[in-house]
């Protein structure tokens, strides 16, 4: 099932929660969507998200597969698309 699909007919979408882990202090958290940011890319590897580690402070950055696009991008999360300069 799509993300457009799951929230097909929803007049009011309520705040979206995402868990989260970092890397550097291992906590576990759940941020909303305004705390994340979604970068795609020309390639699978230009494709992440990225946050701030509520506990820790560190920036953190993930790669994001075609499923986590879809879930972020459904739930609200800011998307930049990057352009190559060719």
């Amino acid at each position: 099932m799509s993300v457009r699909t799951a929230f097909a007919g929803m007049r009011r979408v309520a705040d979206v929660v995402f868990r989260a882990g970092c890397p550097d202090c291992r906590a576990r958290f759940e941020l909303g969507a305004s705390a994340l940011r979604l970068a795609i890319g020309a390639t699978s590897k230009t494709t992440f998200y990225s946050f701030t580690c509520p506990e820790c402070g560190a920036l953190v950055r993930k790669p994001a597969g075609e499923r986590i696009v879809e879930l972020l991008t459904g739930g609200g999360v800011r998307t930049l698309r990057l352009h190559s300069t060719l």
